[in-house]
């Protein structure tokens, strides 16, 4: 535990920011998990499963919680998936 003053205000803040980060990604990743389960039973509402699901994707590269080309490869395939759908 640190005894500096500024040091124990950093471990707060880290707990904070970890704590909303992990919900952050939790969420990402059901709504990936609906938008893939929604392509593959082929239902009316994929397009929007996929579109919300594209939308959380950007804003987790936005905050640094994914990387830009593991965005962009996510999209991608979600993209290829509805595409699929629709044939």
């Amino acid at each position: 535990m640190p005894n500096i003053k500024s040091a124990k205000k950093r471990v707060k803040v880290i707990a904070a920011k970890t704590a909303q980060n992990k919900s952050t990604k939790s969420e990402l990743k059901t709504v990936l998990k609906k938008a893939d389960a929604a392509c593959s039973e082929k239902s009316d509402g994929s397009e929007a499963a996929v579109k919300l699901a594209i939308k959380k994707v950007d804003q987790a590269a936005s905050k640094n919680l994914m990387h830009k080309n593991k965005a962009a490869r996510k999209k991608s395939q979600l993209a290829k998936k509805l595409n699929a759908t629709k044939v």
